[in-house]
């Protein structure tokens, strides 16, 4: 039994170039139509930074399941509650932020696997097999193998830890959050700065060897996108919904405004 939207999470899991969409504003069942139609793999349903609840973050998974688009959500460091209940409710992935240690990483193993490999509770929807799932133990078994657990890499510490990080089994992607690890580092914005650089190529290296998917949020600088999916970046959170709206909104009045008037302008 498969789940929905496995090919595209397929392509997460097998460490191919896909693109995320961030949700922080829009709401309902058009925004994973208009990311899959816009050429996006998955969403970045963020309940971190953006205002949304957990009824809304459903519909919205609910909507991307079968439109082939992998729901992702990630919550609020340390509210592991939030997680399950998103991953019950149809989100094929959770990502944590601020992971700085591998025993948050093991935590969070322990609190999104079912056992053996963790101790998550069962009892879900089951939307995620499009609510005819197979029986309990094969359920579990498929989720335990398939659902991604992201630990974001923001700070030195977390740098440092990479290694051990990605050594855990049932981790799958570590994905660093360029503005916040800048921000750390005492470089607020330079996310293109050498250290950054350096980051990138350590959580890189130590992603090759424990054969995770390195992940990049945060860098919307084209040279920079460019440089850091050079250096081995698969999973990349392309663009977010209010800067897409903001600067194609921006586009096209400064477009309109510059128009010459023609010969029916009123006094």
């Amino acid at each position: 039994m498969t789940l929905l939207a496995s090919d595209a999470l397929q392509r997460i899991r097998g460490g191919q170039l896909t693109l995320g969409l961030g949700v922080h504003h829009l709401r309902g069942s058009a925004v994973p139509l208009l990311a899959k139609a816009a050429g996006y793999d998955f969403l970045f349903i963020d309940a971190e930074h953006g205002a949304i609840s957990t009824p809304e973050i459903s519909q919205i998974c609910l909507a991307a399941l079968p439109a082939g688009v992998v729901p992702i959500v990630r919550i609020c460091a340390g509210a592991l509650d939030e997680g399950t209940r998103a991953l019950d409710n149809g989100a094929l992935g959770i990502v944590v932020p601020h992971v700085d240690t591998p025993e948050q990483a093991r935590g969070l193993v322990e609190a999104f696997r079912f056992a053996p490999m963790g101790h998550r509770s069962t009892g879900g929807s089951n939307a995620a097999f499009g609510y005819r799932p197979p029986p309990a133990a094969e359920a579990q078994k498929v989720l335990n193998a398939e659902l991604l657990i992201i630990p974001m890499i923001e700070t030195p510490q977390a740098v440092d830890n990479a290694e051990a990080i990605a050594a855990i089994a049932g981790i799958d992607v570590l994905l660093i959050g360029s503005n916040d690890l800048a921000l750390e580092m005492g470089i607020p914005g330079q996310v293109g700065h050498e250290r950054v650089r350096a980051a990138y190529d350590k959580v890189g290296a130590a992603c090759r060897r424990h054969h995770k998917v390195l992940g990049m949020g945060g860098v919307y600088d084209q040279e920079m996108a460019t440089r850091y999916i050079g250096m081995g970046a698969r999973m990349v959170l392309g663009a977010n919904d209010h800067a897409l709206l903001l600067n194609a909104a921006t586009q096209r009045a400064e477009f309109l405004r510059a128009i010459p008037f023609g010969a029916g302008r009123l006094n």
